[in-house]
């Protein structure tokens, strides 16, 4: 990721999951586990929560551009 600005970061979804982790497998590329079903549009929400815990920046500054009905999803990080 780069400076303050608009940034996008790929990851790997895997709903459904035991546990709520997040790990960078590269620069820009994450791998989010969250416990929540892709259905209705849980999980996106579960994964905008904890990639946002995990950058440590609000909610309101993440938004998926792409994949929203995939594992694979292209995320956009507002002023990071």
């Amino acid at each position: 990721m780069q400076g303050k600005g608009t940034d996008t970061i790929t990851i790997r979804v895997v709903p459904k999951a035991k546990r709520q982790e997040v790990k960078e497998l590269g620069e820009g590329v994450y791998k989010v586990w969250v416990s929540a079903a892709p259905d209705k549009g849980k999980a996106n929400k579960a994964v905008i929560k904890a990639m946002a815990d995990f950058l440590g920046v609000s909610k309101a500054r993440l938004k998926i551009i792409r994949g929203h009905n995939s594992r694979d999803k292209v995320l956009e990080v507002q002023g990071f």
